[in-house]
Order: C-alpha cells, then structure tokens, then sequence
C-alpha cells in the first residue's frame, strides 16, 4: 500500500492509500482536477472517502466526488453543517462504531475542533495495519494501542506563534483560536509519548501551519523523541511500503 499526500494545509488536505486493486481517499479538500490526476483519472477502484469535518480545506471537491459516484464517509453534524441532508452516497457513521470500505476497516473516533461533530479514525488494512489519522484537533483524550502507521497534526510551534503576535505578523486573537482548534508540535509530542509506538513504520506530520512551524525542526523533534521514521506531508508526497511491515 502507498500513501499519496495530495494537500496538508489550509489550502487543502487530501491523503490517498492505495494499491494494484483500491484506493481509500481521506478528506477532500484539494481541487477535483488533482484527485482525478492522482487517481489516473479513474475512480472505478476507489472504496470511499472519510471525511473529518466540514471545513472548506477538508471538503472542497465533495460534490465532485459524490458526482463521481464515491461514497463519503462522515458525521451526522458535519453532513448537517455542509448541507446535506440526503444523498443515496452519503455515509453517516458514529464515533466508537466500526464500519468497513472495501477491505479497509475503520473506527472513527472524537476529536476536538471548532466546528460541529469532528472525527479521527483508526484505518485497519490487511496490508497497511491500524493506521491512525489525526487532523484539526488541539486535544485526543483517547489512548491507542496496536498502530502501524500515524499521520498526525503538528499545525504550530506554542514559541512560534507567540513570537508572531509579539510582532505583530499575527493578531492575538489568531492564536487564541489556534490554540482551541489545531495540534501543536508540543501537543503532538506528548500525543505520541503517551501512546504504545513499538509497531509504528511511519510518522507523518501533516497540517503544518505556513507561518507558525519549522518542518525540519518538528521532524527531528519526533524523530528524537521516538526514533522512528518521521515524514512531513508536503503536496506531492507519495511514501511506498507504507504497510504494517517496511519491507
């Protein structure tokens, strides 16, 4: 299975894993245009799309995909939020219940983020083990066990952002919502600190903030902290072997 970083920023976060035979598309918020492009402009493997809430940079292109005939996988409140309150593809699923798409088995979980009804999800594949995706949280109170693989947020460095509303680049309230709404680096240290990491392959830090991160510093902090593999997710990223074991 490999892993296609198509966008992670707020300009737009989208994330494929696939292989010979499907593909599970994770958030939608790049252009349409780049999804078929990635896809080789076929959908016809593609299993479904999990959808963690509704913010723009996470489900623009989700018309589009429900036109293309995939079926999107998200919240109660978050298909409230955008508007849509039927639609034969439309898949509405619940924190704590497992569901499958295609061979993927998926548990999505709480988050927390400024908007209605937020999801992370423990991804499980025959070939990729429990892969676990955090996005647009400043807090997971849950503990995992058992993970393959991470993509996680490390949106900003606390020193970072404080440096910037001290001059001025940022308003202070621009940090105040960052920090009830986005992971920092800090945060995501203690995240994975407190987690079982002794069958992780892969970190990805993804989300990274334009402004307010330091990439090569928030890879070698996680590196550091948990000598494994650490990746950041820039658009075109694509990470083969990206299963439960490297080779």
């Amino acid at each position: 299975m490999d892993l296609k970083v198509l966008g992670s920023s707020s300009h737009g976060n989208c994330y494929i894993l696939e292989n010979d035979t499907e593909a599970l598309i994770i958030e939608c918020g790049v252009h349409i245009n780049d999804i078929k492009k990635a896809l080789d402009f076929s959908f016809a493997k593609v299993s479904g799309c999990l959808l963690t809430h509704e913010h723009n940079d996470h489900c623009k292109s989700l018309a589009n995909m429900l036109k293309s005939g995939v079926d999107v996988y998200a919240s109660n409140g978050t298909f409230k939020a955008i508007g849509l309150d039927s639609h034969h593809r439309i898949k509405r699923i619940i924190a704590g219940t497992m569901f499958e798409v295609g061979n993927f088995k998926i548990i999505p979980f709480n988050i927390q983020h400024d908007c209605v009804e937020p999801l992370g999800f423990i991804i499980n594949h025959p070939e990729t083990g429990n892969v676990l995706f955090i996005t647009d949280s400043y807090y997971v109170s849950n503990r995992f066990r058992n993970i393959n693989n991470i993509l996680i947020e490390a949106n900003f460095s606390e020193e970072i952002i404080q440096k910037s509303v001290e001059s001025g680049r940022i308003p202070e309230f621009v940090q105040d919502r960052t920090y009830t709404s986005h992971m920092s680096i800090e945060t995501c240290l203690k995240t994975l600190e407190a987690n079982d990491l002794s069958q992780v392959n892969n970190i990805v830090l993804i989300h990274l903030s334009d402004g307010n991160s330091h990439a090569d510093k928030f890879k070698s902090a996680v590196e550091k902290q948990t000598g494994k593999r650490v990746h950041i997710a820039d658009a075109g990223l694509v990470i083969e072997n990206f299963n439960k074991k490297p080779f």
